[in-house]
């Protein structure tokens, strides 16, 4: 596929805690199977970019180079203008799967990678329910997974990713699994607990209204467009003239026939 990557200039911001995340002449995928070709994709510090498109289009794979899982089959990637090689703890992944530990409560989950490195057990657990407390689970930091829904469990994960303050957090359809109504809930739960912390969000979805929803602008990787959306971000924005173009324009790109 080659000849379809992604070429824009980050919009000026302030400076903020957010990582700059760059792919540069980017080749991605695994050695013999490459999935994205040529590239080119500057994330801004503290914005959240959203990638949408189908299954196949390259999504997962643009999400797992930039946690450092999957090394580069040619190209750059940097962060903060400084080559990027491998996981690295200031970029926290959230998978759509909760991946609680089963015997662990709540809030040991939370404390867990705080604990591997190495935060003493106070601070962990001040952040823990910080955090808990954050996403709207202060009454449940000492369940286990199994004793709560698939929705807190979910806001579980996001507690675990951001008490370790990363800079910047890939989130591959970690709503997808959730019904309608809980599915927006999380939404705006990601867009509250977010705000203040100028954390880098990357969003990978295969819901279009989810990537107009958070995305400050949206990534097509199949088609090498990119995006901005329009503000301010409300769920009343879904019917304004803007947003509905923005839609059939995504749509559109993505092949399927818009909606009214």
């Amino acid at each position: 596929m080659t000849g379809t990557g992604i070429t824009a200039a980050a919009p000026a911001r302030e400076p903020a805690p957010g990582l700059r995340l760059t792919l540069g002449g980017a080749v991605l995928g695994r050695p013999g199977a490459p999935v994205l070709e040529g590239l080119d994709l500057d994330v801004a510090p503290g914005e959240i970019l959203t990638v949408v498109g189908p299954s196949g289009c390259g999504k997962s794979t643009l999400l797992r180079t930039l946690a450092g899982l999957l090394p580069l089959l040619d190209g750059r990637l940097t962060q903060d203008g400084e080559p990027a090689e491998g996981p690295a703890a200031d970029r926290a992944l959230v998978f759509q799967e909760d991946a609680l530990l089963p015997w662990r409560t709540l809030r040991a989950n939370v404390e867990l990678p705080l604990a591997i490195r190495g935060v003493g057990r106070a601070e962990r657990r001040g952040r823990a329910d910080e955090w808990l407390a954050r996403v709207g689970l202060a009454g449940h930091a000492a369940r286990l997974p199994h004793q709560v829904s698939g929705g807190q469990r979910q806001r579980a994960q996001l507690a675990r990713a951001l008490a370790g303050r990363p800079r910047a957090v890939l989130m591959d359809e970690p709503f997808g699994a959730l019904d309608a109504q809980t599915r927006a809930g999380m939404q705006q739960l990601l867009v509250d607990v977010l705000r203040g912390t100028g954390a880098t969000v990357v969003f990978v979805t295969h819901d279009v209204d989810e990537a107009l929803f958070l995305g400050d602008r949206v990534a097509l990787p199949g088609t090498g467009r990119l995006l901005d959306v329009p503000r301010p971000r409300a769920r009343a924005a879904h019917a304004e003239p803007a947003t509905v173009a923005l839609r059939r324009e995504v749509l559109a790109s993505l092949g399927d026939r818009p909606g009214p």
